[in-house]
């Protein structure tokens, strides 16, 4: 694992009775696109949540950066260069596009300062307009997040993620739900984004990251099952058994 920028080992996750992961060790390389995958059940989000900062191991540790980073608080994760784009849309309806951005931005910078002079905020305009530029959404700066499609909301939270300029940026499921242009246009944007940053997907749709990723780590039952290129992961005997029948 020498020179990873992220590094698990041996993480178990318990829920009760219920081990939701057994033992997962697995590291993450600097400037590499990777994706964590396998079937329903796997114990894929559970690990999102765990490399997320959501939840602490029960057993386990994390490394970032080389720096022990377990049981450290959620918001700690974001402060040390970890960002992260959930399944379920998470943005506020009501404000604008651009208000979702500047409003994450003036978060990671300062607080909330609600008393801030509005002249003081000329950056923070600026940086949000310029991450909006970034994932596409420019020219519906002002419209209600609430309006926007569902794939341009999933943008929109990733601006907000890219918003502290995060070394790692995570993502779980980025497609979920949405239409073949729609998951065309998400593809793209991650391909540029991991040219810039080091990201990791959380994914179940096997095609999709084939072609997307220069490495894939497989999940089943809460276990590590395999990991390498796509390449090696379609000629895996075991990934092909438990994964690649499934519809």
């Amino acid at each position: 694992m020498t020179g990873a920028l992220l590094e698990v080992d041996h993480i178990t996750q318990r829920f009760g009775n219920f081990v939701a992961l057994n033992g997962v060790s697995a590291s993450f390389r600097a400037g590499e696109l990777t994706a964590i995958i396998g079937p329903n059940g796997a114990g894929k989000s559970t690990f999102f949540n765990v490399i997320s900062g959501a939840f602490a191991p029960t057993h386990g540790r994390i490394r970032f950066q080389g720096r022990d980073i377990t049981g450290l608080a959620q918001h700690g994760f974001a402060r040390i260069g970890i960002a992260k784009s959930f399944q379920i849309t998470n943005v506020f309806r009501q404000l604008s596009a651009h208000e979702n951005v500047r409003v994450a931005a003036q978060m990671r910078e300062r607080g909330f300062e609600l008393l801030r002079p509005r002249a003081a905020r000329t950056g923070l305009i600026a940086k949000a307009d310029a991450l909006l530029e970034r994932v596409g959404l420019a020219t519906l700066r002002d419209k209600a997040a609430g309006d926007l499609a569902h794939g341009q909301q999933r943008a929109l939270e990733i601006a907000m993620a890219l918003a502290g300029d995060p070394v790692l940026l995570l993502m779980d499921e980025p497609t979920a739900g949405m239409s073949p242009e729609e998951t065309t246009v998400m593809m793209r944007l991650i391909t540029a984004l991991a040219a810039e940053r080091t990201v990791v997907l959380v994914e179940h749709k096997m095609k999709l990251v084939m072609g997307l990723c220069e490495r894939l780590i497989v999940l089943h039952h809460g276990e590590f099952l395999a990991e390498g290129t796509p390449q090696q992961i379609r000629n895996n005997a075991d990934v092909r058994r438990v994964y690649l029948g499934e519809g």
